[in-house]
């Protein structure tokens, strides 16, 4: 049996975990073949509607594989996961080969059993990158979840290059076969993972590189065509990350990595915070502390959370206030921008861009990839710049959360105004953008207001909301298109008319997940800046000589 050099362990096991991100993320290449399952289903938009809220509703059994994680090896949930995908995936791809024919209601099933088998590799990824990344985890976190937006553009690209397009979906077959493959190809590194407590004090650096090469991967399949594009190329900037521990190691003996102002003896940690001297803690700590008197100001300092990484109970965590406001903020932003996805396939269709539905799902995709990536921008310039200017007014999550949630009402008003394809292409890439921020940013900020051991739990609370606004959202969408189509009398319903509506619901419900957010941020500033006043009243003691 191959051995892994211990040092590069941890790097290993983050690979592989970002191979699992990059090939799961099988929920948002549904429209580009949910038309064909419509066709042979023959079935209306809200039933098929239905059908994507059936994958999102797999999210609720997450918490399961949190507990199995308790009990059994990594490796064997992770099959468990990779089963579960291989046999919803396998069988919907039977029924529109019309290999067999299958009830809608079992159909239903198989989609549960899809959307259950994302969760569940997600809840794992997440896991992993705790366990061997203690310290940076929130940096680790963030770039595999960046790979999960990338599904739909590697695997157009795999069906572009490797089949015709005359196929009866060949994505559903990829859906069921990639990442059980992909599983087998991380087995060897999660048997030999090996759980720290701490990290190393250049890993920041390396993290630096990993994310270059995220970068590069995400503008290689972003800025190209699929035709121009080489699945060659791709598959050597995947294997890429797996030399990072070397070329950190060569630029440590060189000394490269001290021509940036850092040397290896300095290397950055995940810090975000410096002293500078007593008058301006002591002037910040009055800041923190006071608060208005006037009714807003009372309302907005009742029950909030004052202190970051207390852990709530699922009791505690739907007592809160400020709960509720994170809840509505994911329901409203978040979920949108997920039911819009699925719903890519029937809105290209309307618009009379059929043909650009896998091009539109790509740009999606894509656009998802780079707003989870640039969730990590507050940790990595905390850890290369701890300045003061910084730790006062960008570490704040929740202020992040708002600014990302700002392009989707933008985005929706260009879908109701402007009809064309270049309008529906900047409408999706701005959905996608916001909505892969959240997606990835959620997780840390869950941990910073809720603690970080209830995490699990409480994270899967939170994404409750994604069934729930699946049904909510998909059933007016549906609705409102099949009450089109029997104003026009045909089967399918073409022009704008068909989604305008939903859309300005779409776009009134995304300005309440905005208002929703930024209360957040007004209500829990002042609890990112007493934990930045804690790190510096701790920092001074640990610089008083003894």
């Amino acid at each position: 049996m191959i051995t892994i050099p211990l040092q590069w362990r941890k790097w290993t096991v983050l690979v592989a975990t970002i191979w699992i991100m990059a090939f799961t993320g099988t929920n948002f290449d549904f429209p580009s073949y949910s038309t064909q399952l419509k066709s042979v289903l023959e079935i209306t938009q809200v039933e098929l509607n239905y059908l994507s809220m059936a994958s999102d509703f797999g999210k609720l059994f997450g918490w399961c594989s949190g507990v199995l994680l308790l009990y059994l090896p990594t490796w064997v949930v992770l099959f468990m996961a990779a089963f579960l995908g291989l046999f919803g995936y396998g069988l919907q791809w039977l029924l529109i080969q019309r290999l067999v024919s299958l009830p809608y209601l079992t159909v239903f099933v198989l989609c549960l059993f899809a959307g259950c088998s994302i969760t569940w590799f997600n809840t794992i990824s997440f896991v992993l990158c705790i366990k061997n990344f203690p310290n940076n985890w929130p940096l680790a976190v963030s770039l595999t979840v960046s790979f999960n937006g990338l599904t739909a553009s590697l695997y157009n690209l795999i069906v572009t290059k490797t089949t015709s397009h005359n196929t009866n979906s060949p994505y559903l077959i990829l859906n069921a076969f990639l990442p059980f493959v992909t599983s087998i190809l991380a087995l060897l590194p999660l048997i030999q993972q090996k759980e720290l407590k701490i990290d190393e004090k250049n890993d920041t650096y390396t993290f630096t590189f990993l994310y270059t090469i995220a970068a590069l991967t995400g503008l290689y399949l972003f800025v190209l065509d699929t035709q121009s594009q080489n699945i060659f190329v791709v598959a050597i900037l995947l294997l890429l990350p797996l030399v990072s521990p070397k070329m950190m190691q060569l630029a440590v003996r060189y000394h490269i990595i001290g021509a940036f102002g850092v040397y290896p003896g300095e290397g950055p940690s995940y810090n975000l915070v410096e002293i500078n001297n007593y008058k301006e803690l002591y002037e910040e700590s009055l800041e923190v502390k006071s608060c208005g008197d006037s009714a807003f100001g009372k309302m907005m300092e009742k029950d909030r959370i004052m202190v970051l990484g207390e852990e709530h109970s699922a009791k505690l965590l739907v007592g809160r206030f400020d709960f509720w406001l994170y809840y509505v903020a994911y329901f409203c932003g978040g979920t949108i921008g997920l039911v819009y996805s699925n719903n890519l396939g029937q809105i290209a269709q309307s618009y009379g861009y059929v043909y650009k539905t896998e091009a539109l799902v790509s740009i999606y995709s894509t656009c998802s990839f780079f707003g989870r990536l640039v969730s990590a921008v507050p940790d990595f310039v905390g850890c290369f710049y701890p300045s003061e200017t910084y730790t006062k007014s960008s570490t704040t999550r929740t202020g992040w959360l708002t600014l990302s949630l700002v392009p989707m009402p933008i985005a929706f008003l260009l879908l109701i105004f402007i009809g064309t394809e270049s309008g529906l292409s900047v409408a999706t890439g701005l959905i996608g953008v916001s909505s892969g921020f959240i997606f990835s940013a959620a997780v840390s900020i869950t941990s910073e207001l809720f603690g970080s051991k209830s995490s699990g739990i409480n994270h899967n609370i939170l994404i409750t909301n994604i069934p729930l606004g699946s049904l909510l959202y998909g059933v007016l969408g549906g609705v409102v298109y099949d009450k089109n189509i029997e104003s026009s009398g045909s089967n399918i319903c073409m022009g704008q008319k068909c989604y305008t509506e939903t859309f300005i619901w779409w776009g009134c419900f995304c300005v309440l997940g905005l208002t929703s957010s930024f209360l957040l941020f007004l209500r829990t500033r002042l609890a990112y800046r007493e934990e930045t006043i804690t790190q510096r009243k701790q920092i001074l003691l640990n610089d008083i000589p003894t």
